[in-house]
């Protein structure tokens, strides 16, 4: 396959320009004419650099020349670009100085985020890492200028997915009551994670579909402002026409709520791209113009495949086909939780009619495609819409329906008030599968789910579990499948331990956690993915330091086994917490509290999480080094514990 960095015939003996751009400068200072070949190799590092590290590929070869647009009209940091999620800003960072060996660290330890981040540079005027925030974000910007007498720009960059958030219309319907100035693009590739769903999505292939919509509205503008006095007659009769329901020509949606919309425009068409964005600087009113990409421009594989090179691992650029790490995993064998998961819903799904399966536009990341595959009327896609996928499972559960909602650990944060409000408070048996609970080291902290226990602790009638492998995985869905409340299990991203899965699952007695060794002097107590670490630990403090541990799969954060807990506390001389999780507010905090409330003074040391936002890194054992959780840094801890509370003897005459 031929990428267009192969097929540079135009450009043959020009020298290159890309190592030449060390900041939006030196865009605005190359003759037109050769912004084509920048495109072009720009494309070709990003191929490079994503088929390498992975990455948010068919976003980034989209807004190639959008992006080269917006640096040729704009001047950045004065000037502010805010990109709905931020995945879509590599050709961003190639253009403000972030090109070079930084750039292909992408995603790694010391190299470039694989998203906008405020202190990675002053070009980064937002950072996001869920969909949806850019038009709130950017309005709140453009009026705080409005404050400040000031005269920058505001440019809101969204896709069109972030037009099925809820949060992106509760902006829109703002925007003209708290501004006059601000550009708003709509990156439009009919796709976001999974194709888009809903009336928005139709809606906005409609328009893009609409030939005469812009023709119309531009000639009888033009008609008007030739006439004597005809910026006049043109205001009013934009004034008539809203007010007799469109006499003329249909309006568009972003009118209605009082933005001039101009498109579509092609979005790989440079001169119309810098005419439009030139057009809309100037201009004294909320400004919306449409733009039509293609997801994935310039590599064939991503283009087919949207879906998979919306974020990819390491890929053969010339097939497309992902490159399986050199290093293999302990168990090669071990399939995906995500795919256990969405396995086991669908024999669930099978035998039971009333389970059905909700994700919000993440049918592949979680696992549900298996259920949209072979139960569809079983399977539904909200789009990127947390809030309103738990509410709508909390409907279907008072129907007698028995809903699985599948959605990320971090992204679950966006739904909680009707977790707590809807779903909790009514009892209503809804089950939540929380994929990427603890780290997801490439995409960083808007993308680590560090924070789910703490959240979901508090909240009444929750229960909560973790598995310490897939089998145990398939019996907590069982389990949650019958019980009579909301139920949250988590689980890490990536394979399993790679247990068999037993053809029946068993129902979990609730909140009884799983004694796997005993020991006398130290019980670890490990949560999910941490039990195969705290057995590690147990086996070098026995070898090493002649120390009996034992270890304990707690299995359930609420309610927690605090039976077994306190028979512990009374004759064990140290108790330890292993999570992947924050300690603040997570299962060491819950094992704290237990024993607070039964008055009893045990000693305990707590491994998790600092109370920190972890950066990305090239892996989860890169970043637990950092951060003192590498097995050598928690034997070091637990022993230093231990030794604190029982000093070796000092010799006779020493």
């Amino acid at each position: 396959m031929n990428t267009p960095a192969d097929s540079s015939a135009p450009f043959a003996g020009l020298p290159p320009l890309l190592p030449t751009i060390h900041s939006p400068a030196d865009v605005k200072a190359l003759p037109a004419d050769r912004l084509p070949q920048l495109a072009r190799e720009i494309r070709k590092e990003i191929i490079a650099v994503t088929a390498k590290n992975g990455g948010h590929v068919g976003p980034n070869l989209g807004v190639v020349e959008l992006s080269i647009a917006l640096h040729r009209v704009f001047s950045t940091p004065e000037d502010q670009f805010v990109f709905d999620v931020a995945h879509q800003g590599y050709v961003h960072k190639l253009l403000t100085g972030r090109g070079g060996e930084f750039f292909r660290g992408l995603r790694q330890s010391g190299g470039a985020s694989g998203f906008l981040y405020r202190a990675e540079s002053p070009h980064d005027s937002y950072g996001a890492g869920h969909a949806g925030t850019a038009l709130s974000a950017a309005l709140g910007m453009a009026t705080a200028r409005d404050l400040r007498g000031g005269h920058e720009h505001v440019i809101a960059l969204c896709g069109d997915a972030a037009f099925t958030c809820g949060i992106t219309l509760e902006a829109l319907n703002n925007v003209v009551s708290s501004t006059k100035r601000l550009v708003v693009i709509l990156n439009d590739n009919e796709w976001s994670i999974a194709k888009n769903v809903g009336a928005i999505a139709k809606y906005l292939n409609r328009l893009s579909t609409h030939p005469t919509y812009n023709k119309v509205h531009h000639d009888l503008e033009k008609f008007f402002t030739g006439l004597p006095g005809g910026q006049e007659m043109h205001r009013l009769w934009m004034k008539w026409k809203r007010e007799t329901k469109d006499f003329f020509v249909e309006s568009s949606l972003f009118e209605k709520f009082g933005l001039r919309y101009i498109g579509p425009i092609d979005g790989h068409n440079l001169d119309e791209l810098i005419k439009n964005l030139e057009f809309a600087k100037q201009s004294d009113t909320p400004i919306i113009l449409h733009v039509l990409t293609k997801k994935g421009k310039g590599l064939e594989a991503a283009v087919a495949h949207p879906e998979k090179f919306h974020g990819a691992s390491p890929y053969d650029p010339a097939t497309g086909e992902s490159i399986k790490p050199v290093v293999a995993p302990v168990t090669p064998s071990a399939p995906n939780y995500q795919d256990v998961m969405g396995k086991a819903l669908v024999r669930f799904a099978k035998a039971d009619e009333r389970i059905v399966g909700i994700t919000g536009a993440m049918p592949s990341g979680t696992g549900l495609s298996h259920l949209a595959a072979e139960c569809p009327k079983q399977f539904f896609d909200v789009g990127i819409a947390e809030e309103h996928a738990v509410l709508f499972a909390a409907g279907l559960a008072t129907k007698g329906i028995r809903p699985v909602v599948a959605i990320y650990s971090t992204f679950l944060q966006r739904g909680y008030d009707p977790i707590i409000h809807d779903v909790a408070l009514q009892n209503l048996p809804v089950t939540f599968v929380m994929d990427r609970a603890g780290l997801s080291p490439n995409d960083g902290p808007t993308h680590h789910g560090l924070f789910d226990l703490a959240y979901l602790r508090p909240v009444p009638n929750a229960v909560i579990m973790q598995p310490k492998d897939e089998d145990e995985l398939v019996d907590m869905m069982h389990t949650s499948l019958r019980l009579d409340g909301p139920g949250f299990i988590r689980y890490p991203r990536g394979a399993g331990a790679g247990v068999k899965i037993k053809d029946q699952p068993a129902a979990l007695a609730i909140g009884q956690a799983e004694v796997i060794r005993q020991g006398s002097n130290i019980m670890i107590w490990a949560l999910g993915s941490m039990v195969r670490d705290a057995l590690a630990l147990a086996d070098r403090l026995e070898a090493e330091e002649n120390l009996s541990v034992g270890v304990v799969n707690a299995r359930f954060v609420k309610p927690l086994d605090r039976t077994l807990l306190l028979s512990h506390a009374a004759c064990i001389p140290l108790l330890v917490t292993m999570e992947d999780h924050v300690l603040a507010g997570g299962f060491g905090s819950a094992v704290l509290e237990a024993l607070q409330e039964a008055d009893c003074p045990a000693a305990v040391e707590r491994l998790g999480w600092p109370d920190k936002f972890v950066e990305h890194g090239t892996s989860q054992e890169i970043l637990r080094a950092s951060y003192g959780l590498s097995p050598d840094d928690m034997h070091r801890r637990v022993l230093a514990r231990w030794r604190n509370r029982h000093p070796a003897p000092v010799e006779a005459g020493a």
